[in-house]
């Protein structure tokens, strides 16, 4: 096996064809849109304003022309001052504690400076524009650096140009609108498409870099001096809103990590929460497997709501279950798999751009082909969540009382349809998973009539579930493979079952059973594949090992699901990072990032083995 770790490159010359791996990147975000960070001080990912818009910065996709921010010692002046910057130069990084504000420390021979990434918060939460502050600290010596604001061509859809104006140069791209602040950051050199400039640091000195923008309305150009006091704020907001999760056992840091992540993949305009910062990110090295994750699903939406109820959130549970049974209402019996963030359906189909890739991995594609597709799985999300949110002391509207009884009717009646199953696959089929799913959405209704929450056919929904346990008992159990099956005559198998260990539908010796079938024919060390034959089409999926830590544990098998955990948390990057997929053969990181499941399965396996 190959030895793990979880460390970055710690040199800045290690960019293959102006790309650098996926485990290099840390995430800062600001409720609206998120940005991604190389270890090498390059801002290569930042849609403006929304997560879900063109990203003027995206270097990430397109190493020529995709834009980036550059904030870096200088590899010429240390050179130049006889530094060998393969041996001599060095890069730390960690979040500040308990936010997404990102300090990476660089270490030459000629001294040590301290850069902090914050996207912006402001006294009361989200800024109208979007703020991307860049600090730079010296600590020690004197250190050379070297900035670089260059944007790119929006995915190649506009062509980026300075406009010169009294209040100084201003970037336009496309609706875009950039200004570039600093303090003590050398004389800007300001080109037809790009501003750059050097300073040198020394112990004690603060320096700033800023890029601020806007969209189609006129652009703030805030006080050097505002946008550093709003670093500040952003730490105390972060932090106020870590300090309400209520964990306290053995993986806190890691706990805070990931629940930070859900928290900066949210879009505060609306509630809803993003799967993923980032599209086209290929789940294998071919290129055949590139989606955009930039959509609210509804599974990852009940999913983090889950996860945060029993982390004893509040504020954005609220905010988020509203915005949910909106949804739900306004397409009760058929809810879209995804919406946009900001709760609009998506339009049909994919589009692909004319950008490289990552690598030269395409397609970079936008939109997603999921949006239409039948999948039963979803009515179990929307019973599970509505639950667990009354069982946190709260009570439904009328409204939503009556959708949901309405929703149940409609799980008795289409529980028995194929569907493209919680994979999104373009087969119809009767995955066992999602009737696993309906069994769930039945069996909530029930408990949420009986407790007096619904009003409704509550004698029909229980001889539904029954009907479906019957049907998953005779038809999704093998007693050949000794596992819960893919779908029904088939050997093939699916580690989404490993949900409905955490769901209830069973945690008893056929659910312990399915598990050592699944990790010895999918799994790879203390990964898992999605289902199978996917070995052969890209990495693992990084959300089943830690379905598996909680099944195990669910099962009772807990000193076996904590040795899993210990092995899973040292696959993160070295800021606590998951993407949506890990290659088994060098863990290197495949897949769009920071990915929402990921994360939330990280979160559901340590509140599972703290009994929460």
């Amino acid at each position: 096996m190959i030895p793990l770790s979880n460390h970055l490159p710690d040199h800045l010359l290690d960019r293959e064809d102006g790309y650098v791996d996926l485990r290099s990147y840390a995430a800062i975000g600001n409720g609206r849109t998120v940005a991604l960070v190389a270890h090498d001080g390059s801002v290569d990912w930042l849609p403006v304003p929304d997560l879900d818009s063109a990203p003027v910065f995206a270097r990430l996709l397109d190493a020529g022309r995709g834009g980036y921010v550059e904030l870096h010692p200088d590899l010429e002046a240390l050179t130049a001052a006889g530094v060998d910057v393969t041996t001599n130069l060095r890069t730390h990084r960690e979040y500040v504690a308990g936010t997404n504000v990102l300090c990476t420390t660089y270490t030459t021979a000629l001294g040590v400076v301290r850069v902090t990434d914050s996207l912006n918060l402001g006294s009361t939460g989200a800024l109208p524009w979007s703020e991307l502050a860049r600090c730079v600290d010296g600590i020690s010596g004197a250190v050379p650096m070297t900035w670089s604001v260059v944007p790119g061509t929006m995915l190649n859809t506009a062509s980026p140009w300075v406009q010169h104006t009294d209040q100084g140069p201003v970037i336009r791209v496309g609706e875009v609108s950039l200004g570039v602040l600093s303090n003590h950051a050398g004389q800007h050199d300001v080109g037809p498409q790009a501003i750059r400039g050097r300073f040198t640091t020394g112990e004690g000195t603060e320096h700033l870099v800023a890029v601020v923008g806007t969209a189609a309305e006129p652009l703030r150009l805030p006080e050097p001096a505002a946008i550093h006091r709003n670093v500040g704020l952003s730490v105390d907001l972060w932090r106020r809103w870590a300090d309400l999760l209520e964990y306290n056992g053995r993986y806190v840091d890691d706990v805070h990590r990931s629940a930070l992540v859900l928290k900066m993949l949210g879009h505060n305009p609306s509630g809803s929460i993003a799967a993923a910062a980032t599209t086209s990110l290929p789940e294998n090295r071919e290129g055949t497997k590139n989606y955009d994750y930039r959509f609210a699903w509804i599974r990852d939406a009940a999913y983090t709501l889950h996860a945060l109820l029993r982390l004893g959130e509040q504020e954005d549970v609220h905010a988020a279950v509203s915005w949910l049974l909106r949804l739900a209402r306004a397409q009760t019996p058929d809810l879209h798999v995804l919406n946009r963030l900001n709760g609009s359906v998506p339009q049909a189909g994919t589009t692909e751009l004319d950008v490289p890739g990552w690598r030269g991995i395409g397609p970079v594609v936008t939109g997603n082909d999921a949006a239409d597709q039948l999948q039963l799985g979803v009515y179990g999300d929307i019973f599970d969540m509505a639950t667990l949110y009354v069982e946190g002391g709260n009570v439904l509207d009328a409204d939503t009382a009556r959708m949901l009884s309405g929703l149940a009717d409609a799980v008795c009646d289409r529980w028995i349809r194929p569907d493209a199953g919680m994979w999104e696959l373009e087969k119809h089929r009767h995955y066992t998973s999602s009737k696993m799913g309906c069994w769930v959405a039945l069996d909530r209704a029930v408990t949420l009539a009986d407790r007096g929450h619904l009003p409704g056919t509550e004698d029909r929904w229980r001889a539904e579930r029954d009907r479906i346990r019957a049907w998953i008992e005779e038809y999704g159990w093998s007693e050949e493979r000794g596992a819960y099956v893919w779908y029904p005559g088939t050997d093939q198998l699916d580690a989404s079952v490993l949900l409905h260990t955490i769901s209830g539908f069973d945690t008893g010796p056929r659910m312990s059973s399915t598990i050592d079938v699944l990790r010895t024919e999918l799994g790879r060390g203390p990964l898992l594949y999605r289902y199978s034959g996917m070995p052969d089409e890209e990495g693992t999926f990084t959300a089943c090992g830690f379905w598996c830590v909680a099944s195990l544990a669910l099962v009772g098998r807990r000193e076996e699901a904590e040795n899993l955990m210990g092995q899973l948390l040292d696959l993160s990057n070295d800021v606590g990072l998951y993407t949506e997929m890990i290659d088994p053969e060098d863990r290197s990181f495949l897949g769009n990032m920071p990915q929402a499941l990921s994360h939330l399965a990280l979160l559901v396996a340590a509140l599972t083995l703290n009994g929460q």
